[in-house]
């Protein structure tokens, strides 16, 4: 397993991330098996949130209580558990309960990296900035930052941070793959590589249609999301199935398969490399409802395209194109 740092930080992580949503993994134990299974191929970062009413925080503290100190720990925050119009959104108040929260699902006393985990127009910046300064300060987080920021936002907080001297984004988290090119490629990209903020992704498979199991003209599988209806997937719109694999999709899953299989490697794998073989990404983030799922795509992290590989995914998922196409 290949360890990167964090942006600037001295902190070190597994090259894949992995993620404990588990929305359509509704046993426990499996759970804890997929989290147990990736440890032990070298994983020490872990990403969760309030997903399923906080049940993804609850399973992640069971299953690395007693790993914790082995363990780089990443949640998010936005909304809280209640009803009320403070229990959502980037306030002090909702954010100072739901960290503390946060830690009692977590059985944990500290959180190493907390993200905002969208953008609140409602709550300004430099509040929401103290706040999160205050955890660190308080010792509850060692280290914060963004999801699903625009690049001036990002930016808005960095100046926020030096100018009052407050602690400061070391990473954000945005959707990447290669459907999705051009919601960090243009902006978020350059910034983070100029100011040296890491970069998570997550959909790197982009909910599985790079998996090499999903061919326009077929039927999605029913045990999948695309099987279900529309579904979020490849841009902030939804599309069902159909919609999603157009004629360019599956010119880039065929690019995958045959990279595949020139390298005895698996589509989903050759996916997730060429995330891997961008310099300015800390770690694309795995969701895996089953031990397997943890086998297939860790088996990617020691593995790097030829550049010729590289070449032939860059050029049939050009942004250009995926922009016509949004």
């Amino acid at each position: 397993m290949e360890y990167r740092h964090i942006g600037k930080t001295g902190v070190k992580v597994s090259s894949i991330c992995l993620g404990t949503a588990f929305r359509g993994q509704a046993d426990e134990k499996t759970c804890i098996q997929v989290i147990d299974r990736a440890i032990d191929l070298g994983c020490n970062f872990i990403d969760t949130a309030l997903y399923g009413a906080g049940r993804s925080e609850i399973i992640v503290g069971k299953a690395i209580k007693e790993k914790r100190d082995d363990i780089v720990l990443c949640t998010k925050v936005f909304g809280s558990l209640g009803a009320s119009p403070n229990h959502t959104g980037l306030s002090r108040v909702n954010l100072m309960r739901a960290v503390d929260a946060s830690l009692k699902r977590l059985q944990t006393d500290h959180i190493d990296l907390y993200l905002l985990h969208s953008f609140d127009p409602t709550t300004p910046l430099e509040e929401t900035v103290r706040a999160l300064d205050d955890m660190v300060r308080r010792g509850v987080v060692r280290y914060i930052g963004c999801s699903n920021f625009s690049a001036w936002k990002v930016m808005e907080a960095l100046g926020i941070s030096a100018l009052r001297n407050l602690g400061t984004f070391v990473c954000i988290q945005n959707q990447y793959n290669l459907l999705n090119r051009w919601e960090i490629e243009p902006d978020l990209m350059p910034l983070c590589r100029e100011h040296g903020l890491g970069i998570m992704t997550f959909s790197p498979l982009a909910i599985g249609l790079l998996s090499g199991h999903f061919r326009r003209g077929q039927e999605p599988p029913a045990n999948t999301p695309w099987g279900k209806g529309p579904e979020w997937g490849l841009s902030p719109h939804k599309y069902n199935f159909e919609e999603a694999m157009t004629e360019r999709v599956d010119r880039i899953v065929q690019t995958l398969i045959d990279i595949g299989s020139e390298h005895d490697r698996t589509p989903a794998q050759v996916a997730v490399a060429w995330i891997l073989d961008h310099p300015e990404i800390t770690a694309p983030i795995h969701g895996a409802d089953f031990p397997e799922h943890v086998d297939e795509i860790f088996g990617s992290a020691d593995w790097r395209l030829t550049p010729e590989a590289r070449g032939a995914l860059d050029e049939v998922s050009k942004v250009e194109e995926l922009r016509r196409y949004a």
